[in-house]
């Protein structure tokens, strides 16, 4: 398929072709939303912990007659139910990653991406370098090109002026190709990518045969 590829004061000044592979693929909701509870799973510290009753400090000894008190039987100050106690199956540390075969992965990302180009939220520029940092620069870009937050901004590679640029700019994410992911793409109303940032995630997703023979 070919996509109209914009210039800096968005105007179309060409068409590039795209691997079907990576931008007309069919979106699998199923395998998407796997995606993202594994991303979200990913990103989870896993380090909640609390003390059982053997990691408590304070004396084990018996607390006061087992009958005739009037209280429930307690054999401990470290068991669970008082202040100061052991925690009665707290937390603990634990890895929360989960695995997803590199082909679900790959299929949720396209199909993902496949969207924003069917629901014309994916614009693609020649090239977006600036000599400075300077937030004005990059927002006149894109009001040129009517893209509003929530906003992905993707580059070839990482661009320290293009970062710094748009760190300003509430809803706006600056991202280099090879950190797409699926939970930024369905957070973002409009893409912004420049052409190496499209042939990056071509070379990263699509098909080798077809990017060989390009």
């Amino acid at each position: 398929m070919r996509i109209p590829v914009h210039n800096l004061s968005g105007e179309v000044v060409e068409e590039i072709e795209v691997q079907d592979s990576v931008f007309a693929v069919a979106a699998n909701e199923a395998v998407i939303h796997q995606a993202l509870l594994r991303q979200r799973a990913d990103a989870r510290q896993g380090n909640a912990a609390t003390k059982t009753r053997g990691q408590v400090a304070g004396s084990g000894r018996k607390l006061f007659a087992q009958k005739h008190t009037g209280h429930a039987r307690r054999g401990t100050l470290r068991a669970g139910g008082k202040k100061g106690s052991g925690a009665v199956f707290g937390p603990h540390p634990r890895d929360y990653r989960q695995s997803l075969p590199k082909k679900m992965l790959r299929l949720a990302l396209t199909g993902a991406l496949s969207e924003k180009v069917r629901s014309s939220e994916l614009v693609v520029v020649s090239e977006l370098n600036f000599e400075a940092p300077k937030t004005r620069a990059i927002k006149l870009v894109l009001d040129a090109l009517k893209i509003t937050s929530p906003a992905l901004v993707i580059t070839q590679q990482a661009e320290k002026n293009v970062v710094l640029s748009a760190r300003n700019l509430p809803g706006i994410k600056t991202l280099p190709a090879s950190n797409l992911n699926v939970e930024d793409l369905l957070n973002c109303r409009h893409m912004l990518m420049t052409v190496g940032a499209v042939r990056q995630a071509e070379a990263i997703w699509g098909d080798k045969e077809a990017a060989v023979a390009a």
